[in-house]
């Protein structure tokens, strides 16, 4: 008699066997990951390896569907939900030929290829020559690339001329750094095996890479960028303006925000948040000596030389010691906290003019390196009082905390344990939501940083409505600008710079505040459900235990613990 698997079983097999698709197509996450690839290719781009990835796709969604999900625990059914929606997602964006109209900016192939550097250690001989390995791969990388667009050309895709402009000058600001400088470099600086002449030799090796291929490729990039220029980009910014255009943008808006939303009901959406959010930034604003005057106030904000750090050392620092302010109240709040800590670096000046005021670099997986929150070098895009929902936000408790417990998560798959870069609603929702945590936590000090949190708030809900009148409504540049200028202090030079950034990465902006409604919700359902048992430390844990996750699955596994909860309440009163 054959003993047939459990439905537990098959799905954990699967999960492997995904996982190991995933490092073979997708190096970069598997390096990322600390996983041992037995080869030096960081990236497979080629218009070939996208067509075998659809069909490799394929295969492992029918055995997803195979699979008898009612016998399945509230993870497990969290698992196969994430894979089939994986699949389904690599399959749809292959069908509207994501991959023959890449991102160019800001997350275009040389700022990926910064990001890996920035990310990479050298602890011995071995880790250093692998790494030189991987750095020589990185000319081809971009030959794929700009392969794929030249292809995506011949079928009448075509980029904004502002996106294009903005990935030239991003190109040509890495391009105007010494090659010792390089990000490609900073693996062999940061080292503490630095010294040894075994790790000094490939370092030697790296900066003849850099100087003698890596750079005459970017300089290669950057030209062939400047004739798509030439060759007919478009004046306008919606991705629909095009072949699949609509189908393009649906398969983001949903891949984003991680729901079957519509753009239509996005727009509207985001339309209420303003209204609702303008409202409290009034009653902040009349706090601050400003009532009923809200344009003077953030004429104030904006031009009062007190909100802006006299450097970017003095920025850094100032940020430096507002973390660890933060970082003493994280106990109280949360039960559970990662072992890795983290550190603040500032961006290069270049780099910073068309990068948002800050981001978070996780820490790698095998915890050989802390996580980096990287604030701007032009200590004018980050103003004072948008200090303390930075940190919480990209920091701890947001985005670096909640990335690191999720490497720490060793009893989830690992395509779960290490996917989160693909649940942007799931992870900027969370970060979202600690902006507003930061309020109980007692991190806004002055009625202008609680401006600061709002006016964060406020520019997550007009990318709902800017980024959908872009794609879905025919909005123009100055249009949208013009509405983001409105509601924020934001410099014009920053809301220009995320206005192209969304006509760049259609339906990524969406997520924020979608996420974060959505924690909130679920916040409110656990109060509710629990009244004066609630408790911020047990309620923290299931979320952050939970994952990186789509919103409806979320859902259902706070939902799982609120049954648990409640179950257990009622033994222990019986």
């Amino acid at each position: 008699m054959t003993i047939k698997d459990s439905p537990s079983q098959l799905l954990a097999r699967l999960a492997e066997r995904y996982w190991e698709f995933e490092c073979y197509e997708l190096p970069l996450s598997a390096a990322l990951a600390g996983v041992d690839l037995p080869d030096a290719v960081l990236f497979r781009e080629s218009a070939q390896d996208h067509a075998r990835r659809d069909q490799r796709a394929s295969a492992l969604l029918g055995e997803a569907e195979q699979i008898d999900a009612r016998t399945l625990t509230a993870q497990e059914k969290g698992t196969l939900a994430l894979l089939q929606r994986e699949l389904v997602g690599l399959r749809a964006q292959h069908k509207v030929d994501s991959h023959l109209r890449p991102w160019l900016f800001p997350a275009g192939p040389d700022f990926t290829a910064m990001f890996w550097a920035n990310s990479a250690s050298v602890s011995d001989g071995v880790t250093a020559r692998r790494y030189v390995d991987r750095l020589s791969t990185l000319p081809s990388y971009l030959l794929d690339v700009q392969t794929n667009i030249e292809i995506g050309q011949a079928c009448g895709y075509r980029y904004p001329r502002v996106v294009v402009e903005a990935a030239v000058g991003n190109t040509r600001g890495i391009l105007a750094a010494a090659p010792e400088s390089s990000a490609w470099l900073s693996p062999f600086k940061r080292s503490s095996a630095a010294m040894q002449p075994v790790v000094q030799e490939q370092a030697a090796r790296a900066l003849a890479l850099v100087r003698e291929n890596l750079m005459p490729a970017l300089q290669t990039w950057a030209n062939f960028l400047n004739g798509l220029l030439a060759r007919g980009a478009r004046e306008s910014l919606s991705c629909v303006d095009g072949p699949k255009g609509a189908d393009y943008y649906r398969v983001w808006v949903r891949h984003f925000t991680s729901t079957a939303i519509e753009p239509d009901e996005v727009h509207a959406l985001g339309l209420a948040e303003v209204e609702r959010i303008d409202a409290e930034i009034a009653a902040v604003a009349a706090d601050a000596g400003f009532n009923g005057n809200l344009a003077g106030y953030r004429a104030f904000l904006a031009t009062d030389p007190q909100f802006v750090a006299p450097s970017a050392d003095a920025l850094r620092q100032s940020v430096e010691a507002l973390c660890k302010r933060v970082d003493r109240r994280i106990p109280e709040f949360f039960g559970t906290i990662p072992r890795i800590t983290y550190g603040v670096q500032s961006m290069p000046e270049a780099v910073s003019t068309r990068m948002p005021p800050a981001y978070a670099q996780p820490s790698p997986a095998d915890g050989s390196t802390a996580g980096v929150f990287w604030i701007s070098g032009l200590p004018s895009k980050a103003p004072t009082y948008l200090h303390p929902a930075l940190v919480v936000h990209e920091a701890w408790p947001g985005h670096l905390m909640h990335l690191a417990l999720l490497n720490e998560q060793t009893d989830i798959p690992a395509f779960r344990r290490y996917g989160a870069v693909k649940y942007t609603a799931c992870v900027e929702g969370w970060a979202l939501y600690c902006e507003t945590l930061g309020v109980e936590m007692g991190v806004y000090t002055t009625p202008h940083e609680h401006y600061g949190r709002l006016e964060m708030e406020m520019w997550r809900a007009v990318r709902l409505v800017v980024d959908t009148g872009i794609h879905a409504k025919g909005w123009c540049r100055e249009q949208a600008v013009a509405y983001m200028t409105e509601r924020l202090t934001l410099s014009r030079e920053t809301i220009e710079a995320e206005v192209d950034r969304y006509a760049a990465l259609p339906g990524q902006a969406l997520g924020y505040q979608i996420g974060n409604l959505k924690l909130r919700e679920l916040r409110r359902r656990a109060e509710n459900v629990l009244g004066p048992r609630f408790q911020h430390r047990r309620f923290h844990t299931a979320v952050m235990t939970a994952g990186a996750v789509t919103l409806p699955v979320l859902d259902d596994l706070v939902s799982d613990w609120l049954h648990r909860e409640q179950k257990s309440e009622t033994a222990n009163a019986a």
